[in-house]
């Protein structure tokens, strides 16, 4: 691969990435994502030493050490779309000459963990409860862009799944992809419900919530509880953590999510404290990273 065109790769002025901001010096090998930028200083509260913030749009970055370890928190926004910016532009920061628009020869894995909020699908996963995804089901879409998808995905898993629960061709194919099994086991000490969770492109009509619009399928989430495949079993819905992980295993890195249920969708309750578990979660992730 030659020299990337500047229409494909966008460097700001000061030689950041177009839409992080960030310079490839600021970030550290080890990363912990999220979605709200908030959440960014939550994470920045349990460094001993900062070394970079930076903010544009939704993304803040704070870099910093946290117990002896060079840790880079990261939010991402809401939604796959996001992914795909944030895994492309990390991987130039680590796999691309910015100067020379090349790739580099010698390429670098990152270690990535989500650390979102979540609403559960089982009875037996209450609020409270850390879901860390040993394989996440995309309805966004984002993977089945890229030549790789069919590598990194679990096609016997989706042929299943569109199967049981009759898909309807107006939506985007499902993709099913595995968490990095070795950054998974690092990060559930035995304290986390492993599982496979839904990463749906929408908060409302696509994770089945009925406000004024009626569903297309009203039936599509109670057929996603009771699919199993194998002993594996759908528990949660989020919204990123199959474009991450897809991305990821395409790119050459290490990812995972882990969620804060603060929903649980079956009884119908909410959590609207959930800020309080978050802080814990997060602390156990950058220990365990």
């Amino acid at each position: 691969m030659g020299r990337i065109p500047e229409s494909e790769l966008i460097i700001n002025p000061d030689g950041s990435v177009f839409h992080l901001h960030l310079l490839p010096e600021q970030l550290a090998d080890k990363i912990v994502m999220m979605g709200d930028p908030g959440r960014v200083d939550m994470a920045a509260s349990l460094f001993d030493e900062i070394y970079c913030t930076v903010q544009n749009r939704e993304f803040r970055t704070v870099t910093g050490r946290c117990k002896g370890k060079r840790i880079t928190a990261l939010s991402h926004g809401i939604g796959g779309d996001n992914i795909d910016i944030v895994m492309n532009e990390l991987d130039a920061l680590a796999n691309i000459d910015l100067e020379s628009r090349t790739v580099k020869e010698k390429k670098k894995s990152l270690d990535i963990v989500r650390v979102g909020t979540s609403g559960s699908l089982q009875l037996d996963v209450p609020t409270g409860t850390y879901v860390i995804s040993a394989r996440s089901v995309g309805f966004d879409g984002v993977a089945n862009f890229y030549a790789g998808r069919n590598a990194v995905c679990d096609t016997d898993f989706e042929r299943a799944f569109t199967e049981h629960t009759g898909w309807s061709p107006l939506h985007a194919a499902p993709y099913a992809v595995s968490a990095d099994a070795a950054l998974l086991r690092r990060i559930n000490a035995g304290d986390m419900v492993e599982g496979v969770t839904i990463s749906a492109n929408g908060f409302y009509g696509p994770q089945g919530r009925v406000l004024r619009l009626p569903l297309a399928d009203p039936l599509l989430n109670a057929k996603i509880e009771s699919f199993r495949y194998g002993n594996e079993r759908i528990l949660n819905y989020e919204m990123e953590g199959a474009a991450l992980a897809a991305l990821a295993a395409m790119l050459g890195h290490r990812a995972v999510t882990v969620c804060n249920i603060i929903a649980g969708r079956r009884d119908g309750s909410a959590d609207t404290g959930y800020s309080d578990g978050m802080l814990p979660l997060l602390e156990k992730v950058m220990e365990r990273i």
